[in-house]
């Protein structure tokens, strides 16, 4: 009796197999890839140059200590400056020349660059090759999703269209390493998916 149990059960299973097959798992979106290889084959290392590394390196010593409160502090600075134009923590960032070496990478992808930032290891801006929206990152997915849980892969954001430029754009992440292949930022990039 318990056989039959057994094989009443698999038939139950089968059948319902049949009549509700599984969803196919979601494939990735087909931009996902050529962002990726642009990313593997070109911006990395744009970012593992000695003037990013150092940059980052720097910044983190500078901020070492930092609470989540004094980086909100200075997140809400940042922002409110850009809403009032009045950009005082901007100009001190697009001054570094990090950020003028970011924006000479931004200038020679030949439009396939739309912004270019890195952060150091608390997600706070170290170079900007353009006006950022905020100063800190480490509470959006850029981050969560790379340094905040130790990941190596490239975190590619969903593709939307720019209103401003009709063209397709996404984010891509990834987390910066040193010399000894240890975490020390996140290098973020927003590529326009069409001119690739």
């Amino acid at each position: 009796m318990a056989r039959w149990g057994d094989m009443r059960a698999g038939v139950t299973v089968g059948l319902a197999a049949c009549l509700f097959p599984l969803p196919p798992a979601r494939a990735e979106p087909a931009y996902v890839p050529l962002v990726r290889d642009y990313v593997e084959q070109r911006v990395r290392q744009m970012v593992e140059t000695p003037l990013v590394l150092n940059a980052i390196a720097e910044q983190n010593v500078e901020f070492g200590n930092v609470s989540e409160m004094d980086m909100r502090v200075l997140d809400e600075t940042y922002r409110s400056e850009v809403i009032q134009h009045h950009l005082q923590m901007v100009k001190l960032l697009l001054d570094k020349s990090v950020s003028h070496y970011l924006k000479a990478m931004q200038d020679a992808s030949q439009g396939a660059i739309v912004e270019f930032f890195v952060t150091d290891s608390h997600g706070l801006n170290v170079g900007q090759s353009a006006i950022t929206t905020d100063y800190w990152q480490g509470d959006e997915e850029k981050y969560l999703k790379t340094f905040a849980n130790g990941s190596r892969e490239i975190f590619i954001d969903r593709a939307e269209r720019n209103e401003s430029t009709q063209m397709l754009e996404t984010q891509a992440s990834f987390v910066v390493m040193d010399g000894q292949d240890r975490p020390i930022g996140v290098a973020t990039v927003a590529i326009a998916v069409d001119a690739l």
